[in-house]
C-alpha cells in the first residue's frame, strides 16, 4: 500500500519540507523538496530566546508547510526541533503555538538524536563506505559530528557551535579580519577537544559534509568549471577536491557581502554565515589530516525518512 510522508527539518537558519510517497516496492517518489530561510536564530541566539519577529517567520512557513501538506493528502507528518527551540527559553511555548496555529506536533530532539539521525541520512546518500569518516553537519545552532563508516556509527556528538552562534560571536567586520579568524579557530579548538579525542582514538581519513554549507561550496565549485547539472538536479553524492575547496575557502574570506553574493552559486540567505562555516571546515580538515571531502545532499530529513521505512517494512 501506497502512504504519503511529510518531514520537517526546523533548523536554526533553515527550515526543510519534504514530502514523498513510499509505493508498495518500497521505491520512494518526492512530491516537494524546498527549504526557507526562516532565520528562527537571528536576534536571539545569544540570548537564548526566540524573538517575535523570528516565530513570525517560523509560523508563516509552517502555515504554508501545512498548506502543501493538506494538498497532498499526506497521512503521517515528522516535524523535528534542533539547536535554537531546544536551548530556548521560550522553546516550548513557540511549540505549543506551532500545534495550536498548525496543527503540526514538532518533536524537539536533543543533540545524540540530531547526530544519529544526520548518521542515517547520510548514509542513505551513497557516501559512506569501509572506510572510517567524519561526518560534519553545520547548523545555524550546532554542529554534528559522527565518526562511523557504512555500517556503523563510533562516536557522536552535538556541539552548540553553530554558524549563527559564531556570527553574532567573531563577525564584527566584513570582510573578516585576521584576527577574528584566529580567534574563531581558537575558540572551536577549544570547544571540540571531546571530537579531538575521537579522531585520535577512531583516525578517521574521510570528511562526510552535509548542509547548506557544503552544499552551496558544491554548486559554486561546479559552476566555476562550467557545469550546470547541479542547477537541474542536485545528486545526492558529490566529491569535492580538497584543492577546490580551499580555492572557494580563500575567496570567501578575501571578499566582502556583495562580492561573495556575486559568486555564481551562492545564495543570499548563506552569504555571510557561510564564511563562519568555511573558517570550521578548514580547521577539522587541518586539524585532524582528513585526506578527501564528500558531500552528502541528505540530512536529518532523510534519517527520519529511513527510520520510518525501517518501522514500515
Amino acid at each position: 500500500m501506497k502512504q504519503r510522508l511529510a518531514l520537517i527539518d526546523m533548523g536554526t537558519n533553515t527550515f526543510h519540507l519534504l514530502i514523498t510517497e513510499v509505493e508498495e516496492d518500497g521505491k520512494l517518489h518526492d512530491f516537494v523538496r524546498t527549504k526557507v530561510p526562516v532565520r528562527l536564530g537571528k536576534g536571539g541566539i545569544s540570548n537564548g530566546a526566540i524573538t517575535p519577529e523570528a516565530a513570525e517567520r517560523a509560523l508563516h512557513t509552517l502555515k504554508d508547510f501545512r498548506r502543501q501538506i493538506d494538498e497532498y493528502n499526506v497521512e503521517t507528518v515528522r516535524a523535528m526541533a534542533t539547536s535554537m527551540v531546544r536551548n530556548a527559553s521560550n522553546g516550548d511555548d513557540f511549540v505549543k503555538d506551532i500545534y495550536k496555529q498548525t496543527d503540526i506536533q514538532v518533536e524537539v530532539i536533543d543533540g545524540a538524536r540530531e547526530a544519529e539521525l544526520i548518521y542515517y541520512g547520510v548514509r542513505s546518500a551513497g557516501v559512506l563506505d569501509r572506510k572510517t569518516a567524519l561526518i560534519m553537519d553545520i547548523g545555524g545552532g550546532s554542529v554534528e559530528f559522527i565518526i562511523c563508516n557504512d555500517q556503523e556509527i563510533f562516536w557522536k556528538q552535538s556541539f552548540e557551535v553553530g554558524a549563527q552562534r559564531l556570527m553574532d560571536q567573531f563577525f564584527t567586520e566584513d570582510p573578516i579580519a585576521p584576527q577574528s579568524i584566529a580567534a574563531e579557530k581558537s575558540y572551536i579548538e577549544e570547544k571540540l577537544q571531546p571530537l579531538t579525542a575521537a579522531v585520535e582514538k577512531y583516525k578517521p581519513t574521510v570528511l562526510a559534509g552535509s548542509s547548506g554549507t557544503f552544499d552551496t561550496i558544491c554548486d559554486i565549485d561546479a559552476l566555476s568549471k562550467g557545469d550546470t547539472s547541479r542547477q537541474q538536479a542536485q545528486p545526492a553524492a558529490t566529491y569535492l577536491a580538497i584543492t577546490d575547496y580551499y580555492n572557494i575557502h580563500h575567496d570567501l574570506l578575501r571578499k566582502n557581502h556583495e562580492e561573495r553574493l556575486a559568486i555564481p552559486g551562492m545564495l543570499e540567505m548563506r552569504v555571510d554565515m557561510i564564511v563562519l562555516a568555511s573558517i570550521v571546515v578548514d580547521f577539522v580538515l587541518q586539524k585532524y589530516n582528513l585526506q578527501e571531502i564528500r558531500v552528502s545532499a541528505y540530512a536529518l530529513k532523510e534519517g527520519v525518512l529511513q527510520q520510518a521505512l525501517a518501522s514500515m517494512s
